[in-house]
């Protein structure tokens, strides 16, 4: 089955993918005197916590000068509504700080209902994409998209999930179409606003981060809940945003999705642990060799049935090169980038994860981090 899925799609897929050159490897990713826990730190995503005044003795901070971090992500709770933009520059710049390699400090600001910065602190108001892509106007979509990338650079953010390339084939679909976050059904209309979202987040030097691989839009229940499986829904369209997108240079990095597709994978797994989705489709059909970040891991549809050790084990030998534990899912039990750490070195160490592995997902970061 997988091999006619994927000889069907090298049918859509006309032309190869005309990837644009990538930058040189920053120097770090040439010292060859990298430790091994440095290269693992930089595979790690954490939320700094729920605070929204950040302590100067707060975990996070040691963990970043440890070199056990290589990202944060910040969500509403972190927002301090008495001084939101001092407060949130305040702890960007301390988190910084505290780093010797660029720290990717991230956000979840689609637009819309995906929205941490809202009016009410004093943020600029945003639309859905689905707003968007019915106005159909370029100029209002890079209008909005400027006005978050200008807010995110002016707080000390360098990255942002969005924009969100799923295609509508389910408009009822609870977690992306009916809600919103899709540009358009037409997947070349997708392409086009969300291409337009990652051109000005890059004039603002802010990263962008498509999601969800290889495609949500399809889906009838919500990963945050528990499995989502696409197998009788998923079509063929929701490649395409990534293939055009890829083929135009517009693309920074890219999260996989934690739903089920067993057209590509029979042995069910979800596309965040999957290596027949990411090596072999995202590599190797589509010649993707940019980072790859993984959805929140404490999401119900990994959580609920995999392991936490298990689930790092499986996203890394999948592929995938940061792991999210964001730490805000409800019904999870917390897990700081210090656990996290050294559940990935005990598995490089007993040889279940190479050490090459770990350095492959190593260059890979600092190639994207030299665009920081």
């Amino acid at each position: 089955m997988i091999y006619r899925i994927l000889f069907l799609i090298m049918l859509q897929l006309v032309g190869s993918v005309t990837m644009a050159k990538q930058s040189e490897t920053d120097s770090l990713s040439k010292e060859t005197a990298v430790s091994l826990d440095v290269m693992i730190g930089q595979m790690i995503m954490t939320g700094i916590g729920d605070q929204s005044y950040l302590e100067s003795d707060a975990l996070i901070l040691d963990e970043i000068k440890e070199g056990k971090v290589g990202g944060v992500i910040f969500f509403e709770k972190n927002i301090n509504s008495k001084s939101p933009a001092r407060q949130l520059k305040r702890a960007i710049t301390m988190l910084k700080e505290e780093a010797e390699i660029p720290l990717f400090v991230s956000i979840d600001e689609e637009g819309g209902r995906v929205n941490r910065l809202k009016p009410k602190y004093g943020f600029p108001e945003t639309k859905t994409a689905e707003y968007l892509g019915k106005l159909d106007n370029l100029d209002s979509t890079r209008f909005y998209a400027n006005a978050t990338a200008y807010t995110l650079h002016e707080l000390g953010f360098n990255l942002n999930y969005a924009p969100d390339v799923d295609v509508n084939v389910n408009p009822e679909n609870p977690v992306i179409g009916e809600i919103g976050r899709s540009y358009s059904a037409d997947p070349y209309q997708v392409a086009r606003h969300a291409s337009a979202v990652v051109g000005t987040h890059r004039e603002n030097q802010v990263l962008t981060v498509l999601k969800h691989f290889p495609g949500h839009g399809s889906s009838h229940a919500d990963s945050h809940l528990g499995v989502a499986d696409v197998t009788k829904y998923w079509e063929m369209s929701e490649l395409m945003p990534y293939k055009y997108m890829l083929d135009s240079g517009m693309v920074d990095a890219i999260m996989s999705a934690h739903i089920v597709n067993r057209h590509f994978d029979p042995s069910g797994y979800p596309a965040t642990l999957s290596p027949v989705i990411i090596q072999q489709v995202l590599r190797g059909l589509l010649a993707y060799d940019g980072v790859v970040f993984s959805d929140d891991m404490q999401m119900h549809a990994i959580s609920k049935n995999y392991g936490i050790a298990e689930s790092v084990r499986l996203a890394i030998d999948a592929g995938v090169d940061v792991v999210m534990f964001a730490g805000n899912v409800p019904d999870n039990e917390k897990k700081s980038a210090t656990d996290i750490h050294a559940i990935i070195k005990d598995y490089v160490e007993r040889g279940e994860i190479s050490e090459e592995r770990i350095k492959k997902s190593y260059e890979r970061i600092m190639r994207m981090k030299s665009n920081l």
